[in-house]
């Protein structure tokens, strides 16, 4: 059992690996484990799953500089992304960083038969690029590498028209940055945000159009007087674009993203990057300013793997991840295991 930010997690030693999974706060899990014991025994009602996912909406608004009402709720960012991608304009030009996560690139590769094209350009290129461009879409962090993208030049690019979708899956959680300025702010929850996986979210400003082609009883402006018939009434925010939450995953987001809110962000980058760029100095690296470190040697992840540490194999890469659950005692493992 270890205690971080005034939480306790059952994560064992040398858990590098929060980029793939996050383990959640024992308080997010016996949430969990309450909602699946409540249904298992035939006491689980669906009303009661509201507050908690409204809880969650907050959460995430609240990590993101955005109001409630402008924030979707769905299972995964590949969905969230498609909706948007959907939306834009035939012809439209798309820029997006050369190696991106796919979630991220491919909804808007599957719009090519209404001539949506995507330019693929180096991380760095992106902000000054992007004034020729309909639609930027760019993770905060690189899930390969732990790169940040330039967000100043990325607010500077809004500015001149073009719009900003940001997918936070890889920030939201450590990153202690500004993402308000943007048109749409996606992620996932159950890295970072140490959610169950089945929950994810949207923030979208009031002027992107989008047509909520996913639209079920949830997102009806009463969901429970939405379950049956014509007309389609949906939600005049945002709401409109959610799908049916899944109950159980949104349970222990409920806990865990109102925490995460909560913390000195300042903190827990402070925290996060200290870490890793301790890691980093061990293994000669220069400070990458980033949780996530990738570590290009052929046994790399064998020799971590073999020292007892979870670690992810990423794009020819040892992917490292260091959280709020992890300590000095993580980094010192992890170089002795690739020094020996």
């Amino acid at each position: 059992m270890r205690t971080a930010f005034g939480c306790e997690f059952d994560v064992p030693d040398g858990y590098l690996n929060t980029a793939s999974i996050g383990i959640p706060t024992t308080q997010v899990a016996d949430a969990v484990a309450a909602a699946v014991q409540g249904w298992r025994t035939g006491r689980g009602r669906p009303p009661e799953f509201d507050e908690p996912t409204a809880r969650a909406r907050r959460g995430f608004a609240d990590l993101v500089g955005a109001s409630p009402d402008r924030v979707a709720i769905g299972a995964s960012v590949s969905a969230l992304v498609g909706l948007l991608a959907a939306s834009v304009p035939d012809g439209a030009r798309v820029l997006v960083a050369e190696g991106e996560f796919t979630s991220v690139t491919w909804p808007f590769a599957a719009q090519s038969a209404r001539g949506v094209t995507l330019v693929q350009a180096e991380l760095g290129e992106l902000g000054e690029r992007a004034a020729d461009h309909d639609v930027v879409a760019v993770s905060v962090v690189q899930s390969a590498d732990g790169r940040l993208v330039d967000l100043d030049a990325l607010r500077a690019a809004r500015a001149g028209g073009t719009r900003v979708m940001l997918d936070a899956t890889q920030a939201l959680g450590w990153l202690d940055a500004d993402l308000s300025f943007a048109d749409a702010v996606v992620a996932a929850g159950y890295k970072w945000l140490l959610s169950p996986r089945g929950t994810a979210w949207l923030a979208l400003r009031p002027d992107w159009p989008v047509v909520p082609h996913l639209a079920g009883w949830y997102a009806g402006q009463d969901v429970w007087d939405s379950v049956y018939g014509l007309p389609l009434r949906l939600s005049a925010d945002r709401r409109a674009l959610d799908t049916s939450p899944a109950w159980y995953c949104q349970s222990g987001a409920a806990v865990a993203l109102p925490w995460l809110a909560g913390l000195d962000r300042a903190a827990v980058q402070e925290h996060c990057v200290g870490l890793a760029d301790a890691f980093r100095a061990g293994v000669g690296l220069a400070p990458g300013g980033s949780a996530i470190v990738a570590v290009r040697h052929p046994d790399a992840v064998a020799r971590l793997t073999a020292a007892r540490l979870v670690v992810s194999a990423r794009a020819g890469a040892a992917r490292l991840a260091f959280h709020l659950y992890n300590t000095d005692e993580d980094v010192a493992r992890a170089v002795a295991a690739l020094r020996h």
